[in-house]
């Protein structure tokens, strides 16, 4: 059996394709990395050190929301929260933990063996002394 093909019908079919493509390429593509931020506060108390945090990010090249998500989780002064918002940013695949004072130590512990870096600050603002 022979099939024929008009030049309207191919030109249709190689036009479908073309549109199809990059859609079918963006599929393909790997999901955004996402940096967890975790913290024993509150984001009010810490709004200069997120505000710090984003400009380092963007003085690297990191913007978020086009090149990297970040997940943040605060435990509003609930020290006792701090595994479970561990242990959700594992379950959500974040390549980096980015822990704060006391949330250090809880993102140590309960990551135990789970391969996840570990990026930890510490220190205090200097204009509080």
């Amino acid at each position: 059996m022979t099939v024929t093909i008009g030049r309207r019908e191919l030109l249709v079919a190689l036009g479908g394709a073309a549109v199809a493509w990059p859609l079918a390429a963006r599929a393909q593509q790997p999901a955004m990395p996402a940096i967890g931020f975790l913290n024993a506060q509150t984001p009010g108390d810490y709004s200069d050190l997120v505000a710090a945090f984003h400009h380092g990010l963007n003085e690297g090249g990191f913007v978020e929301g086009r090149n990297v998500a970040i997940e943040y989780r605060w435990a509003e002064r609930q020290t006792e929260r701090l595994p479970a918002l561990t242990a959700d940013l594992i379950y959500r695949r974040v390549s980096v933990i980015v822990a704060t004072g006391g949330a250090t130590v809880a993102a140590i512990a309960t990551t135990g063996t789970i391969p996840i870096p570990i990026v930890a600050s510490f220190g205090g603002d200097a204009r509080l002394r």
